[in-house]
């Protein structure tokens, strides 16, 4: 037979007889956390997650519709979102979240409750449908109300005032524009116009986009060149037509596109998060 290699965790003042080997093995078993032990995150039966993990603020004994407990925080600390939605051409809708005081944080879900860090939940018509881990996100069409709701890693939902923190927003079309009256017909109609062509120059340097960012105004069928110039690495995405162009410091990169949707389209970086241009396309 093996004999055991000692325990390398010596207590002092114990001789190494048998009955000292075991207590100190109680001891050891005790007290694992001192000797090099890894914290855990499992919690005792019948203590919630949430109880288990602590983190800021207060843990209240509301829930909300999920069973999830809200965590209170002063109105001064408590993060704040707001949803802007825009409709697609499919139907649907496309949202961006501004967040205050709050950054989302997928890498640490099921940790700690600490404020300012978490994921957000996306209630459509009061049902809870997906999580949130980015700024950006899509709402097909049919829905009526959106509701983005912040919730803390380990799955409370922060409060202040006794209320979650959240927003909600109609999603509902926007009205119809009434069509012109038809024109009588031409003996001699007149060939189309060519599709007109644009170049718009954009520079990033550091956050600061020059010309800096307003609506550009296209007519539907009208051809677009943006030429964007940046001084870090960064990816060109043109929101709507799904078009991205890599950004190489200093190489100026070209993304052509023909404007046949109409709408209102944001033009953005991808690393950095900067809204370079609006597109509005009538």
């Amino acid at each position: 037979m093996t004999t055991p290699t000692p325990i390398s965790c010596p207590v002092p003042g114990l001789r190494r007889t048998a009955p000292a080997v075991a207590a100190l093995a109680a001891v050891l078993l005790l007290a694992l956390a001192g000797c090099g032990g890894r914290a855990t995150t499992h919690h005792k039966p019948g203590t919630g997650h949430e109880q288990a993990t602590g983190g800021n603020g207060t843990l209240l004994a509301a829930r909300d519709e999920s069973g999830h407990r809200l965590r209170e925080l002063p109105a001064a600390e408590a993060p704040a979102v707001r949803a802007e939605v825009r409709p697609d051409t499919e139907g649907g809708w496309n949202v961006h979240l501004a967040l205050e005081r709050f950054r989302l944080t997928p890498e640490s879900t099921g940790g700690a409750a600490l404020a300012g860090r978490g994921h957000a939940r996306l209630l459509v018509d009061g049902r809870e449908t997906a999580r949130a881990y980015g700024t950006w996100f899509h709402v097909p069409a049919g829905a009526r109300t959106l509701t983005v709701r912040l919730y803390a890693d380990d799955h409370t939902v922060w409060a202040t005032g006794g209320a979650p923190v959240q927003t909600t927003v109609p999603l509902t079309a926007p009205a119809a524009t009434p069509s012109a009256p038809s024109a009588p017909p031409s003996r001699t109609p007149e060939p189309p116009a060519a599709p007109a062509a644009r170049t718009l120059d954009i520079r990033v340097t550091g956050s600061t986009v020059t010309p800096a960012p307003s609506r550009v105004e296209l007519k539907k069928g009208e051809r677009l060149t943006l030429r964007v110039t940046s001084d870090r690495a960064d990816t060109v995405h043109v929101h709507g037509y799904d078009r991205e162009a890599v950004l190489t410091p200093g190489t100026p990169a070209t993304l052509t596109l023909t404007a046949d949707r109409t709408g209102l389209f944001e033009v953005e970086t991808h690393e950095s998060d900067l809204v370079l241009t609006q597109l509005v396309v009538r």
